[in-house]
């Protein structure tokens, strides 16, 4: 029992931070429509930003994360201006093909300004473990369940109640009647990519303070497809879902069954739901008639 509490605490955890990736996944789906390759470098970048803010530039944890953010939203914001706005109108698959390049571009810079060493900063969650019943868990593991769900109820609230948010939905629905109500469809994106950046760079604290920075950081991102097709592509929720899901089939995988099948388990789930549900559980389903 008290391995099953551990897995399970572990599980929720890493899975918080693969939902905070999915929600930027989705929250720039929602808006253009595009499929981001490059998810798992923003989170990279977000982790090294906040070794820099915090190791190298010495400054509190506090205002560490606040320059951390703004540095990740003006890489969002730039990264929508000069990459993505030319390629408004352009097919879709062009601006996907221009996510991959970017996720090799990102990851260069990573590696041109860090280096590919691991680090290690000073710890921003809770140290120390905590008693769950007769089970031993790791205090970092704990906190970082509520942190996550708060950022992502945030993001939820913005979507659902703000006038960026209700853009942004406007546009998911339907660009043209968007676009013909007036609403700015570069502005929109600017904001889709901006929040991104951001889900991702607090991702990327919470995971760089549980196993520290390093390149293979950016791995995570990969486990951002089984949750967003697990959960739905347009949905916040959905991340949510599927990000507790995923986490714990990986540890529940790892923990009783081993032989590396935690690593195999989250691309089983999403090719049976690509297979029986290809929306997702709370995506919306889309019927084209001819």
């Amino acid at each position: 029992m008290d391995t099953f509490v551990q897995l399970t605490v572990s599980g929720l955890s890493t899975g918080m931070i693969y939902a905070l990736a999915a929600v930027g996944f989705v929250v720039i789906y929602k808006a253009s429509s595009v499929i981001n390759f490059a998810q798992g470098e923003l989170l990279l970048f977000g982790t090294y930003l906040i070794f820099f803010s915090v190791v190298q530039l010495g400054l509190h944890w506090s205002a560490g994360v606040i320059v951390a953010l703004v540095v990740a939203v003006g890489i969002g914001l730039l990264i929508e201006r000069v990459v993505l706005r030319p390629l408004i109108g352009e097919p879709i698959i062009s601006m996907i093909m221009v996510t991959i390049g970017l996720a090799s571009v990102l990851r260069a810079v990573v590696n041109g300004i860090w280096g590919t060493l691991p680090r290690t900063f000073p710890s921003f969650l809770p140290e120390g473990e905590i008693m769950l019943g007769s089970a031993v868990v790791a205090a970092d593991r704990v906190f970082a369940i509520p942190l996550a769900l708060v950022v992502v109820s945030a993001l939820g609230w913005f979507f659902r109640y703000t006038r960026d948010g209700i853009a942004m939905r406007a546009i998911a629905d339907d660009q043209q009647a968007a676009l013909s109500m007036g609403i700015s469809i570069p502005r929109v994106f600017a904001v889709a990519w901006g929040l991104a950046a951001a889900s991702a760079a607090i991702g990327g604290i919470m995971l760089g303070n549980i196993v520290g920075v390093s390149q293979n950081v950016s791995a995570i991102g990969l486990r951002v497809f089984p949750v967003v097709i697990l959960g739905g592509l347009d949905s916040i929720a959905g991340a949510v879902i599927g990000g507790a899901v995923i986490g714990l089939l990986e540890v529940y995988a790892g923990g009783y069954l081993g032989h590396g099948l935690n690593l195999v388990v989250p691309y089983v789930v999403l090719i049976l739901m690509l297979m029986v549900r290809p929306y997702g559980l709370f995506g919306k389903e889309i019927i084209e008639r001819v």
